[in-house]
């Protein structure tokens, strides 16, 4: 996956009424085709009796595997506006299916886009989103007499500490946006004047809300 990504903070599903019509989107994380196509099936057997249960997904670090379907509505009126609506806003690994049971009112080509693209840009406002930040854990070795002056500077450059240990020395465990590391120990160095060591540690992901800006 790239450096940092949007994705929705959580599972969820949200219910839109259209002239009679339950337009239920139901949205989950993936991060493999398969579970993508778990999903579908759990929201299908969840949904025997819905007339369509319309998907579309987008997962990979390019979104290098996109899936749509109608699911019987009319060619290019529900799968397609899903998609859209997930490349609009720039969503990675997720899945969205929105199931309906009809209501008797024919909607039109125009209508049926119009309400799968709110029924997903509705639920997603509902989840939330958040941005995953490509982050890499470090530890710093400093003195005692140093550990203030560290902290200071961690403070104002707005590095939440981690963890500390007290031993002969403090360990100080940080993370830090993984293209921002280099920077950090550049600074940590001068400013300590090369009294310090560095443990690198693991990546990881860190979410960050984000807010959600949907169709109307």
């Amino acid at each position: 996956m790239p450096e940092n990504y949007l994705t929705i903070k959580t599972s969820g599903s949200h219910e839109l009424d259209i002239k009679k019509s339950q337009f239920i989107c139901h949205l989950q994380r993936v991060t493999t085709k398969e579970d993508a196509d778990a999903f579908i099936e759990t929201i299908r057997h969840q949904n025997t009796k819905a007339n369509h249960n319309c998907f579309a997904y987008m997962i990979g670090e390019h979104n290098e595997i996109q899936r749509e379907s109608d699911d019987g509505e009319p060619s290019g009126t529900a799968g397609v506006p899903i998609l859209e609506v997930l490349k609009k806003m720039n969503l990675h690994n997720l899945v969205a299916v929105v199931t309906r049971y009809f209501g008797g009112i024919k909607l039109g080509a125009g209508g049926l886009i119009r309400a799968y693209s709110n029924a997903t840009s509705r639920a997603i406002e509902s989840v939330g989103l958040v941005k995953l930040v490509l982050q890499t854990s470090v530890t710093m070795t400093v003195s005692y007499s140093n550990f203030e002056k560290l902290g200071y500077f961690l403070e104002q450059q707005k590095i939440a500490i981690e963890d500390t240990a007290y031993t002969a020395q403090v360990k100080v465990e940080v993370a830090v946006d993984t293209p921002d590391l280099e920077a950090l120990k550049n600074d940590v160095m001068n400013l300590l004047s090369g009294q310090t060591t560095f443990d690198v540690g693991t990546e990881s992901y860190h979410e960050v809300d984000v807010p959600v800006y949907g169709e109307s």
